[in-house]
C-alpha cells in the first residue's frame, strides 16, 4: 500500500464552507486532507456563521482560543506534505490572503512544503511580495493540477 500525500488546507474562516467542499474533492483525488479545527466543527454542526466561533472579538479573554487554534494548525502543516491556500473574494478583494494564512504560508515555506494557491495571487495585497517570494504553485481553480 502506498502512502497518501497529506494536504493541509489554509483559508480565512469566511471560506470554510468552500474548504469543506474542497476537502471532499481532494479526498476523491486520493489525498489525505487536513482542514482547520473550526472548519471541522462547522462541517459537523452545519453552522458556518464565523461570528459563532470567533468569540475573542467580543470577549478579548478568549484570545487563548485563537492561539490554540493557530498552534494546532501549525502542527498539522508541519505534518503535511503540502498546503493548499483557499483564496476567494473577501470584503470586495479578489484572491484574499490575510495575515493568519500568510503566517501559515511562511511556516510551510520554512519547512520546505509545497505551497498551492487555489486562485491567482492577490495583486493589491500588502503581502504580494512575500507571497510571490514563497514561489507558490497557482492552480487557477484546478485542484486536479495538485501533484505532491
Amino acid at each position: 500500500m502506498t502512502k497518501k500525500s497529506v494536504i493541509a488546507i489554509c483559508a480565512s474562516a469566511d471560506f470554510y464552507r468552500q474548504v469543506v467542499d474542497i476537502d471532499t474533492k481532494l479526498s476523491e483525488l486520493g489525498f489525505k486532507v487536513i482542514i482547520p479545527a473550526t472548519a471541522s466543527k462547522m462541517k459537523e454542526t452545519g453552522d458556518f456563521a464565523v461570528s459563532h466561533y470567533k468569540t475573542w472579538f467580543a470577549q478579548p479573554g478568549d484570545y487563548h482560543k485563537k492561539a490554540a487554534l493557530m498552534r494546532e494548525h501549525f502542527e498539522e502543516i508541519a505534518n503535511a506534505d503540502a498546503i493548499l491556500v483557499v483564496n476567494n473574494e473577501k470584503h470586495g478583494k479578489p484572491n484574499y490572503i490575510g495575515g493568519n494564512v500568510l503566517m501559515e504560508m511562511g511556516l510551510a515555506f520554512y519547512l520546505k512544503k509545497k505551497i498551492f494557491i487555489l486562485n491567482d495571487i492577490p495583486e493589491d495585497s500588502p503581502f504580494e511580495e512575500e507571497i510571490r517570494g514563497f514561489e507558490p504553485i497557482v492552480l487557477k481553480g484546478a485542484l486536479e493540477k495538485i501533484i505532491v
